[in-house]
């Protein structure tokens, strides 16, 4: 029996992968695909570029969860306050 991924699935449970979403399942899961491979993602859009880890995989699907945005700016900005936080605190301490 060939389904058209050989001996196993080209994704393992625990990995971690890049992916954009690219279509609804019939459950309202987003579903993206490795490889060919179909991978169903909960709490998902259509178009979102998510981070995910695989929790499941079966012979024809797999089964994922968001693990963060693959493309965050939004990490900079804390760092940024961070720093002035800290100019703050040293600023008090020299008066």
């Amino acid at each position: 029996m060939n389904r058209g991924f050989g001996a196993s699935p080209p994704v393992e449970e625990g990995e971690t992968y890049e992916v954009e979403i690219e279509d609804m399942g019939k459950e309202g899961d987003g579903v993206a695909k490795i490889e060919n491979f179909v991978v169903f993602i909960p709490d998902t859009n259509v178009g979102d570029k998510v981070t995910i880890e695989i929790t499941k995989v079966l012979h024809t699907m797999a089964f994922g969860e968001v693990k963060g945005e693959s493309d965050s700016t939004e990490s900079e900005e804390p760092e940024e306050e961070e720093v002035e936080s800290e100019i703050s605190v040293e600023e008090i301490e020299l008066e």
